[in-house]
């Protein structure tokens, strides 16, 4: 091995930006590590080098837990949308660098340049996991399924916030159907949850139970002044204590008055939105109808027997005329028959 080539697998181990990681912790990344062995090396490196650089390769994914401990950054552990955020990352680089069909010192030169644009987007990944992901609750007690990266199991972690959530204010109008929620958005993110629990609170530090079970919502239908006051939602765990507690302070208003108002129709509606958006008043100009006065009506009916009378007229005169004209032609044909004969009887 030339010291090019060694200075190429020098750098394939210590090009990487320090990280830890839980690449190999998916068997997708080990099958596909093995895939580049046993079927992609052989035929792109020298038998000599193969060796060296597949233990160089897998040595450094494996070292992806190299990364110091931060509370803003890196805790050790990651969930698993990270975690299939990273592998499928890393799965396309592997493939891409693989089909381009490179070898010897290209292939480690192309190949330690890809992992080190993982390793950096595996770093983005997990620092953005920390900030927005990891313990999400802002209160309450979560129990989040994480995978340690220094031994790839997946347990719960607790994270423990302070158990009351606050008082939520409602209000509601009597003889309508009030809904309080005690669903929190991390709520589903959570393993180990059992029920809600709903309570009437009363004084003297007293309560009745009025809901319990899946549904996070408790709904009173038709609300009297009676139904106000305080209720009291808690969410139970498989461990000891509750997951979160939310108090709700109901004030039940009176009744809302409605106007009953004619429906208008669907075209003076329009119109009178738009006279509201140009300010002009769209109603047609009615005149006055011809057909409500008795009158027109009469001299309409009077109108049209004079026209059907006048048409009746004109058609007698021109059938009298081709009548006329057809007993003219009789005639005159008659007479030249009549003139044929006298000829004939002479001749």
């Amino acid at each position: 091995m030339g010291p090019q080539v060694a200075l190429l697998v020098g750098a394939l181990a210590g090009c990487l930006l320090p990280a830890r990681g839980c690449l190999m912790c998916d068997q997708r990344v080990v099958e596909a590590l093995d895939s580049l062995d046993k079927e992609y090396l052989p035929t792109h490196m020298a038998p000599e080098r193969h060796k060296e650089v597949m233990e160089t390769i897998r040595h450094t994914v494996r070292n992806f837990w190299d990364l110091p401990y931060s509370e803003d950054t890196f805790m050790g552990v990651i969930d698993e949308a990270t975690m299939e955020t990273s592998v499928l990352g890393f799965l396309r680089s592997v493939r891409l660098t693989t089909n381009s069909g490179i070898a010897d010192d290209t292939f480690v030169k192309e190949f330690s340049w890809m992992l080190t644009l993982e390793k950096a987007a595996f770093q983005r990944n997990v620092a953005r996991f920390q900030r927005e992901a990891f313990c999400p609750n802002k209160c309450g007690t979560m129990l989040q399924p994480l995978i340690w990266c220094s031994n790839c199991k997946k347990e719960l972690h607790v994270c423990r916030k302070p158990y009351d959530c606050g008082v939520r204010h409602v209000n509601v109008h009597e003889k309508e159907d009030m809904i309080l929620d005690c669903e929190l958005n991390w709520h589903k993110l959570s393993e180990g949850l059992t029920n809600y629990s709903f309570y009437r609170v009363w004084g003297s530090n007293s309560e009745t139970l009025v809901y319990e079970g899946k549904q996070p919502t408790l709904t009173k239908l038709l609300v009297s002044p009676e139904d106000a006051g305080t209720y009291r939602c808690e969410l139970g765990t498989v461990r000891s204590g509750p997951a979160t507690i939310i108090h709700f302070q109901v004030t039940v208003l009176p009744q809302r008055i409605i106007a009953k108002t004619m429906p208008m129709s669907s075209t003076f509606a329009t119109r009178a939105k738009a006279e509201e958006e140009i300010g002009v008043d769209l109603s047609p100009t009615q005149e006055p109808s011809e057909c409500s006065k008795p009158e027109s009506v009469q001299r309409g009916r009077l109108i049209g027997l004079l026209i059907w009378c006048f048409l009746l007229l004109i058609i007698g005169f021109v059938t009298g005329v081709l009548f006329f004209r057809y007993g003219m032609m009789v005639d005159s044909i008659n007479s030249w028959f009549g003139t044929d004969k006298a000829a004939a009887a002479q001749d």
